[in-house]
């Protein structure tokens, strides 16, 4: 049984799932890579494949009377995403730029429920199908973002040793479609993106369905939380790099809730859903740690001891509560690693990485 403060994990869930600085961390934006970023250019589209539903049952059942129904869960809540019918698909292929002599680097878009998502994606050269990464990215200002500009390392090394990576741009990012509701839904339309990315890989002729994974970075680590409860099953494994907290208070107060730049933000979300104090069953509904029960697929965490944004204690917290509901999650502590990981303890993260995924995506 998590405590009071767990369970009133609140409000940044998918959304605010922490922008963990104000603008993008270096890993985020390269780790020093030199030069300018991705190029973006625009893909063909194509008509997006039939999506296949459960068939309903066949006993009726009764519709409840007006007065009975339950009230639609709010738009930022775990319920709502876990309820809403992922339509990811008509991965498309754009201009090719950035190859090597290990992979192809194409301009990617895909369908993400009436959104085209851009992105960028590395397929190995040779004979697939291959097994597939997504890659959900940190916070990077919308505004200044570009095509594919983050996770330079973990796109080329994975991709070097046989993984096709599609790192997605998220939506209102780059040249993904425009979504006005997305903050005042605290961002949780970044986790329907990651989810539809999933779905569109495993449609790619190139891609093994079967061996998929999801890897998010800080914000993107709150991703990887929220996708794992909303769609358990999705991906067979998971990675967190420097997450964000799992109890969104944690997040609303650190990024949103005292920071007078973004006032406008907080009186949008506590008109709707109050303070975390007057109605914590609310806010705990749009929190993943209140269901982590649901995770079916281990974890791996890495995080430094020096982490100057999103704490060690965080993935700490969220370690225990995911042991506690009996969930598979591994901690990988670097002693002085900053938010962003420099080699040469990058360099033992990603082959830490490698290896969990070649366990887990047999």
């Amino acid at each position: 049984m998590h405590t009071a403060r767990a369970l009133a994990a609140g409000l940044t869930a998918g959304a605010l799932l922490g922008a963990c600085t104000a603008v993008g961390p270096t890993d985020d934006r390269g780790a020093g890579t030199t030069g300018p970023g991705p190029t973006a250019y625009a893909g063909s589209s194509t008509t997006t494949p039939p999506v296949t539903s459960v068939p309903p049952s066949s006993t009726p059942t009764p519709t409840p009377s007006s007065s009975a129904r339950k009230p639609a869960p709010d738009p930022a809540s775990i319920e709502a995403l876990i309820a809403t019918r992922y339509e990811g698909g008509n991965l498309t292929l754009g201009r090719e730029s950035g190859s090597t002599d290990a992979y192809r680097q194409y301009f990617v878009t895909y369908e993400s429920n009436g959104l085209k998502i851009s992105g960028r994606i590395n397929i190995p050269r040779g004979a697939g199908p291959f097994p597939a990464v997504v890659l959900a990215h940190g916070y990077v200002d919308p505004a200044v973002y570009t095509n594919g500009e983050t996770m330079l390392r973990e796109r080329d090394h994975l991709a070097r040793h046989g993984y096709v990576t599609l790192h997605i741009d998220y939506r209102n990012h780059a040249q993904s479609d425009k979504d006005p509701n997305n903050d005042a839904n605290l961002r949780a339309g970044y986790t329907v993106d990651a989810i539809n990315a999933g779905l569109a890989l495993k449609q790619a002729r190139f891609v093994d369905p079967n061996r998929l994974a999801l890897i998010g970075r800080s914000m993107g680590g709150g991703v990887v939380y929220t996708a794992l409860v909303v769609r358990p099953g999705l991906f067979r494994a998971a990675v967190a790099y420097a997450p964000v907290s799992s109890d969104s208070i944690d997040n609303f107060d650190k990024w949103v809730r005292h920071d007078a730049s973004r006032s406008s933000a907080a009186r949008v979300v506590i008109a709707r859903l109050g303070t975390p104090e007057a109605n914590p069953t609310g806010w705990a509904a749009t929190s993943p740690r209140t269901y982590f029960g649901r995770i079916t697929e281990p974890l791996l965490i890495h995080h430094g001891t020096a982490d100057e944004d999103c704490p060690l204690a965080w993935s700490q917290e969220s370690v225990a509560a995911l042991r506690a509901d009996g969930k598979s999650v591994d901690l990988e502590i670097y002693p002085a690693g900053r938010h962003t990981l420099t080699s040469p303890q990058w360099d033992t993260s990603i082959e830490r990485t490698e290896a969990f995924l070649a366990r887990n995506l047999k």
